[in-house]
């Protein structure tokens, strides 16, 4: 008799809206974490005229899979146990690396969040990803072992100063009497900054935490500003303008710039459509799912454009009354 039980967990069913904006700690860890707060800096590497034979106790005493091949400085491809694998099948040890090598290579920059990284092992299938500068100097290098040691380490912090802070912001609302409390953020964005681009949505989501605000809330808060911030970055001209306005039911997020504009905003939110150019894609950005993580994570979204004039983005999150920021409790046989 065949078996004709629901299957269990998510298998066979369609995720809904709620479940698509549960976002873990480690999801938010891996946005919030720099490449370089994870990275291995002490890189081992070797150069194209290396023998292979030479590489094996190199590989087997530090235990790596795979080393960058430099030449006068510069990277020009990674050799792999696999690649040395092959070459032992040819019986070709005293072959020079350059022969065995790939010379197509993925990299990563070191001011990245851990997320782009993430994305480009699952994308590209590789063991390893080199680290470079903003100039594209050879820095580092990043293992999937060494996220998940960095996102561990994250996890082990003592937040215990962050506690006591946390505390003193949760009464901002309850201890002010008025007929209505707002508290607004406002930051400023830099084209091109990437360097700093995420420490707006860093800012908005510690401050959220410390109001009293749930860790799903303060999440759903920091990828969506996180991706706002990063157009702002990657598309404008002049950067633009972030305003956060948390009420004790709802938080409103507003995001403006001055150009360039977009010219179909019906094609700007339809998942993996993007007009970055193809150094920004080069760089880990501009895949196009920036609004799709947007809406997920937020009860209304509104964009208006106008090409040549800029754009006007309006999220918003209306607050359960469990949510609220404002503790609303009466005392019995008052």
């Amino acid at each position: 008799m065949p078996d004709t039980q629901e299957p269990q967990g998510r298998q066979g069913r369609e995720v809904t809206d709620a479940e698509a904006r549960e976002i873990s700690r480690v999801e938010e860890l891996s946005y919030e974490l720099r490449i370089s707060d994870t990275m291995t800096r002490d890189v081992k590497t070797c150069t194209p005229s290396t023998p292979i034979s030479g590489l094996l106790e190199i590989l087997r005493v530090r235990h790596m899979s795979g080393l960058p091949v430099l030449e006068n400085n510069e990277l020009i491809g990674i050799i792999s146990i696999e690649d040395i694998v092959h070459a032992m099948e040819q019986n070709d040890l005293a072959a020079p690396v350059s022969k065995h090598m790939s010379t197509r290579i993925y990299t990563v920059k070191e001011f990245e969040p851990v997320v782009k990284a993430i994305e480009k092992f699952s994308q590209y299938r590789v063991g390893r990803l080199p680290v470079v500068n903003e100039n594209g100097n050879l820095v580092g290098i990043i293992t999937k072992g060494d996220i998940t040691r960095g996102i561990l380490t994250a996890l082990q912090k003592d937040y215990k100063v962050e506690e006591v802070r946390r505390y003193r912001a949760s009464h901002l609302f309850e201890d002010i009497t008025s007929d209505r409390t707002s508290l607004i953020m406002r930051y400023n964005i830099k084209a091109g900054d990437y360097q700093n681009g995420g420490q707006a949505s860093s800012n908005i989501k510690r401050a959220l935490l410390r109001l009293g605000a749930s860790p799903q809330l303060a999440r759903q808060c920091g990828i969506a500003i996180y991706e706002a911030e990063m157009n702002l970055v990657i598309h404008t001209t002049e950067g633009g303008i972030i305003r956060m306005q948390i009420d004790p039911t709802r938080i409103l997020m507003q995001v403006t710039d001055s150009g360039p504009g977009i010219p179909d905003i019906s094609l700007a939110l339809q998942a993996g459509w993007s007009t970055a150019s193809q150094e920004v894609r080069n760089m880990g950005f501009g895949a196009g799912m920036g609004l799709s993580n947007m809406r997920r994570c937020v009860d209304r979204l509104e964009l208006e454009s106008t090409p040549g004039k800029g754009t006007r983005l309006i999220m918003e999150i209306l607050l359960s009354p469990d949510e609220s920021f404002k503790e609303d409790k009466e005392e019995d046989n008052l």
